[in-house]
């Protein structure tokens, strides 16, 4: 799969929104929809079906790790990008367990944090390449010659 070419950015920060969009144009996203809370967002993956979700866990109402949980379940292959200040484990870990593909401070420098979502997409990409090769072969090793 090649690079995502569109996005949802959820952050009830309009500020952080507006620097991860252009961060996104930067790595080739020119169509980004934006969500400043969970239900919102929610709506919006499923109007749009973005190729990418970054996701902030600070959200109002309902918390970004709920928001993960529900878009995953609605969606199971669509790419979730956690951007958060948080960093604790703990939080990483329940984001991991919950399905995202990867998880970005976004308190980083600016070209820390471009970096992140760049390798985030690479990683994303090879995994869905990874997957489509898996089920083309219908995920059997090949038989003994």
């Amino acid at each position: 799969m090649p690079r995502p070419v569109n996005a949802l950015i959820i952050d009830d920060e309009y500020h952080v929104r507006v620097v991860f969009r252009v961060l996104l144009k930067q790595l080739g996203i020119e169509t980004v929809w934006e969500a400043g809370d969970g239900s919102t967002a929610l709506e919006q993956a499923a109007e749009h079906l973005p190729q990418v979700v970054l996701l902030d866990i600070n959200l109002p109402q309902m918390g970004g790790l709920e928001v993960l949980a529900r878009l995953k379940a609605a969606h199971p292959s669509m790419p979730v990008i956690i951007v958060s200040s948080q960093s604790t484990m703990k939080t990483v870990i329940q984001a991991r367990e919950r399905g995202a593909e990867a998880y970005v401070l976004k308190h980083a420098p600016q070209a820390e944090v471009l970096q992140m979502i760049s390798d985030a997409f690479d990683n994303i990409a090879a995994q869905t390449d990874a997957a489509a090769a898996e089920e083309a072969g219908d995920g059997k090793p090949a038989a003994p010659a």
